[in-house]
């Protein structure tokens, strides 16, 4: 595999974008190769998709995992270094002044499943972990373990919205009910947010009159096929570099944000 980089997918569903991607590093359009396809869900149809291309699959239930805490908390397996104070600390996926009770079941069953995913994932070293449609938040404790370098990001998503509107499950939905004259999608980098990482690129569509919900994805979806392979391509050529940017806010208030600069 000289000059390409190994990709590990996660999935949720029918895995499409997974597919595209395998048939961009088939074709060489992307300098790389699918090294193994996780799932949350055992009944995923992108699992049998990667089967048949000979790739190594494996499935971490959340479900299960979740039911069982819920059922009986105390005998969940909670990692041994898994620290829920800077977990907690570092999450914003949530509010803090959001229920702790809900913040805290959410992260102990959350890493108790991201042990397991990264135990799967040890035996097949990679580069790059690639999110299509994963279905599931990640949390810190499973972040600073694939990407112990910040400033070497190498957790990549595809976000059917054009970030930052309308981050979370349903881009597409949201996008069409608030009524936008244009569509799009995002592939950005992840952090410790919802949809809130760094911007990697994004490609936009008309929504017309006569558009519904449904051919809005398929809009949507036909961008993702293109846009994602591209970003991983970006990647696998190292074109892509994180820079801190400093803004000041109407408040005077000054923060700063991690942003992609696109390099030769």
């Amino acid at each position: 595999m000289k000059n390409k980089i190994r990709i590990g997918a996660l999935i949720s569903g029918s895995g499409t974008n997974l597919k595209a991607i395998i048939d961009s590093c088939k074709s060489g359009k992307i300098d790389g190769k699918v090294v193994f396809v996780g799932s949350d869900n055992p009944n995923a149809k992108g699992l049998e998709r990667s089967k048949k291309q000979k790739i190594p699959t494996f499935i971490v239930n959340y479900t299960s995992i979740i039911q069982n805490f819920n059922k009986n908390p105390k005998k969940i397996k909670i990692p041994d270094d898994f620290d829920l104070d800077d977990v907690l600390l570092k999450q914003s996926l949530f509010p803090f002044d959001f229920e702790a009770k809900k913040i805290k079941a959410f992260m102990i069953t959350r890493a108790a499943a991201e042990a397991k995913l990264l135990e799967e994932m040890k035996d097949y070293p990679f580069d790059l972990l690639v999110l299509a449609g994963f279905m599931r938040n990640l949390t810190p404790y499973f972040i600073d373990r694939v990407n112990p370098e910040p400033e070497n990001p190498k957790i990549m998503n595809i976000h059917p919205a054009l970030l930052p509107a309308f981050p979370g499950v349903d881009g597409y939905g949201d996008t069409f009910r608030y009524g936008c004259k244009v569509g799009g999608c995002t592939v950005h980098f992840v952090d410790y947010g919802e949809d809130s990482g760094p911007i990697i690129g994004q490609k936009t569509f008309q929504i017309n009159k006569d558009d519904t919900l449904e051919t809005v994805k398929q809009k949507g979806l036909q961008l993702e096929w293109k846009l994602y392979p591209e970003s991983i391509q970006l990647f696998a050529k190292k074109c892509l570099r994180i820079e801190k940017m400093t803004y000041i806010q109407p408040n005077n208030k000054i923060t700063k944000r991690a942003v992609v600069k696109i390099v030769d």
